[in-house]
């Protein structure tokens, strides 16, 4: 009996998507199906990044095409396509970056920054061209987190060369001024502050920009909220109630603007003894998983109040770069695909498809 396509799609369709839960036949995502003989390749495409998967999802559809009866050899293609999507209503696209990414918090010291730069570093990991702006104006720490200072260079006087470490295309105000200078500025010439930061820099062919933004719900958070267009938001909060108190304000913020909640981060959910590995819930246990359940939010995941965190990250080397091995890594990685697939599900942007009408009145 002669093997066919329908035979070979209905036995990868017994195949899930580990972070959608969804098969790849029925969402379309197995193309260009050829069968010579015995001999059987395709090609698979996702839609967000997922370079730590690939090896046991490779191996999983093999497994699953050498079921169909006089299948021999297989050949996999499985690749990464990401595209822009559907940000604020009347606010275009920034040149160079499909998808836009605000770490939030509603009150500092919730550890936003360090979350920030590890999601930045962990979307690179997985395979994504990723992009690192520091937003917090009046506190800028990227420049100590990614081991980047000096002034950027600009090749035509009018934008920014980002900076480049670990992977990342980066840009910050702590570039621009002294280390020591206090930015005492007023809302209005911070927030111009950031539009240049974001609009001035060369960006190039950024999948994600991860913006690290200031604590509070100011005038730079209504600024990015309506200016700057986002794809979406990641909330970062602690689980004492304190904290969690600031964060619905950033939550409802966000909505009020209609900026999609991309999900919640509980950071610092358990601390672990760096001499004994025992485990306290110094600031309470799941406070921010309860709260993304009652706000209907997607719950991302805890991170751990772990010294080497701290450490990695003030050295200029953060965790994901310094161990992308160990099990504080992973975490970070499951909540960059998390967010990833969450933009994907979102409407795509298809502001470049319309065509261009040109009127001309002909002699």
């Amino acid at each position: 009996m002669a093997l066919t396509e329908q035979d070979l799609l209905a036995a990868l369709a017994g195949v899930q998507d580990p972070q959608t839960g969804t098969d790849f036949v029925s969402t379309r995502a197995v193309r260009n199906v050829q069968l010579q003989g015995g001999d059987v390749a395709f090609d698979v495409e996702l839609g967000y990044p997922a370079k730590s998967l690939i090896p046991g999802l490779r191996s999983q559809l093999i497994a699953a095409a050498r079921t169909v009866p006089g299948v021999q050899n297989v050949s996999v293609n499985l690749t990464s396509k990401i595209v822009a999507h559907a940000v604020q209503r009347g606010v275009q696209l920034l040149p160079g970056v499909k998808n836009i990414i605000a770490v939030s918090s509603g009150k500092g010291g919730v550890g936003k920054s360090t979350t920030a730069v590890n999601l930045a570093l962990a979307l690179a990991a997985e395979g994504a061209q990723v992009g690192l702006l520091d937003a917090d104006i009046y506190g800028p720490s990227m420049p100590t987190m990614t081991r980047t200072s000096g002034k950027p260079d600009s090749l035509d006087g009018k934008f920014m060369e980002p900076k480049r470490s670990m992977g990342l295309q980066i840009n910050s105000i702590g570039f621009l001024v002294d280390d020591e200078q206090a930015m005492i500025w007023r809302g209005p010439m911070a927030s111009q502050a950031l539009e240049q930061l974001v609009m001035q820099t060369r960006w190039d062919n950024l999948d994600y920009l991860v913006v690290d933004m200031p604590p509070g719900t100011g005038d730079i958070q209504l600024t990015m909220a309506q200016k700057v267009p986002l794809t979406g938001a990641v909330i970062v909060t602690t689980p004492q109630d304190i904290a969690l108190i600031d964060a619905k304000k950033g939550i409802t913020m966000f909505q009020k603007v209609s900026v999609p909640i991309l999900g919640l981060v509980e950071n610092m959910a358990v601390h672990l003894c760096s001499n004994c590995g025992h485990a306290e819930h110094i600031f309470g246990a799941e406070g921010g998983k309860k709260m993304a359940e009652a706000q209907g939010l997607q719950y991302l995941g805890a991170l751990p109040l772990k010294m080497s965190i701290r450490e990695q990250a003030d050295s200029g080397l953060p965790t994901v770069a310094a161990e992308p091995d160990s099990d504080v890594s992973a975490l970070y990685k499951d909540i960059a695909r998390q967010v990833a697939v969450k933009i994907a599900q979102q409407g795509k942007d298809f502001s470049a498809k319309f065509p261009t009408i040109t009127i001309s009145k002909k002699s």
